[in-house]
């Protein structure tokens, strides 16, 4: 193997790694936080320097909802982030951004947008 190819594997071994670890803390804190109900983990991309890790959410009502959320997460990153360092094996901890995933809404309608099509086309 290449040094590239392993150096790709430990990267994406990471990256899974950090969707895991922070999915499930997300699951606690929203146990403990009705604030944030209604919100999910969707995805979580690590920065080509590791610096960086994009957390990306989705919620059923919106971006607008995310956006009420937001605030009530940017308080939890420095806990989160502890959390994460301490899950994760590592030397550094990379910086939480967190975005609202819209990929996930378009993915939504197009297959309901399908389902439509499917139900309309089926005899009846």
């Amino acid at each position: 193997m290449t040094q590239s190819t392993v150096r790709s594997i430990k990267f994406a071994k990471k990256s899974a790694q950090l969707l895991r670890e922070f999915s499930q803390l997300f699951l606690r804190l929203v146990l403990d936080d009705p604030r944030l109900e209604g919100m999910f983990v969707s995805k979580v991309e690590l920065s080509s320097d590791g610096g960086s890790c994009y957390v990306y959410f989705y919620t059923p009502e919106g971006e607008e909802a995310f956006e009420q959320k937001l605030p009530v997460l940017i308080l939890y990153k420095p806990s989160l982030r502890k959390a994460l360092s301490q899950k994760i094996v590592s030397r550094y901890t990379p910086e939480l951004v967190f975005r609202f995933d819209q990929k996930f809404e378009k993915i939504s309608k197009l297959e309901a947008l399908l389902n439509k099509i499917k139900t309309e086309e089926e005899p009846s």
